[in-house]
């Protein structure tokens, strides 16, 4: 019984030392992944809508619509949300709206361009300056050089004639 108090007293003058659970638990947040949920849609897909398009256009350019409603078969929303650790919620809205099978207007928030939203995912890397997609025509020649098509060093064979099989079936 005595080794027991000493243990326990030993024990105490121990924990003294230590962090509290609340003060690790303040030190330490377990890792939340990003969640992307809806339609991404940039800019640029939003500009290349235009009046009169048909609906089978519309979906080619943005996509299979988020909500499509049959209360309002007229209108396709597309909702977009991302949310990452230490950030406040991201949320943007498209809704395109048809009259007669056809595009008749856009609605929506403030969009991203595609380089923006694409910078927007990728944390570790740092803003910078988008390299030119320019060649020169040196550097176009040389390309072309390099991925000439091989022809075969001798002809192919002709082509044996075709031979005549039994057919699958009995013929009656």
């Amino acid at each position: 019984m005595p080794a027991a108090l000493a243990l326990a007293a030993l024990l105490a003058g121990c924990a003294s030392g230590l962090p509290s659970f609340g003060e690790v638990g303040s030190l330490v947040s377990p890792y939340r992944i990003d969640i992307i949920q809806g339609n991404v849609v940039t800019r640029e897909q939003a500009q290349a809508l235009q009046t009169g398009m048909p609906r089978a256009q519309v979906r080619d350019i943005l996509g299979t619509p988020l909500v499509a409603s049959v209360f309002h078969a007229n209108r396709w929303d597309y909702v977009f949300t991302f949310q990452r650790q230490g950030q406040p919620p991201q949320q943007r809205k498209l809704a395109v709206f048809f009259k007669d099978e056809v595009l008749e207007r856009v609605e929506s928030d403030e969009l991203p361009s595609e380089a923006e939203f694409v910078a927007s995912l990728d944390v570790r890397r740092r803003p910078g300056k988008v390299p030119p997609l320019e060649a020169t025509e040196e550097q176009l020649q040389r390309f072309q050089e390099r991925n000439q098509p091989v022809a075969p060093a001798t002809p192919a064979p002709a082509s044996a004639p075709a031979r005549s099989y039994p057919p699958l079936e009995p013929v009656r």
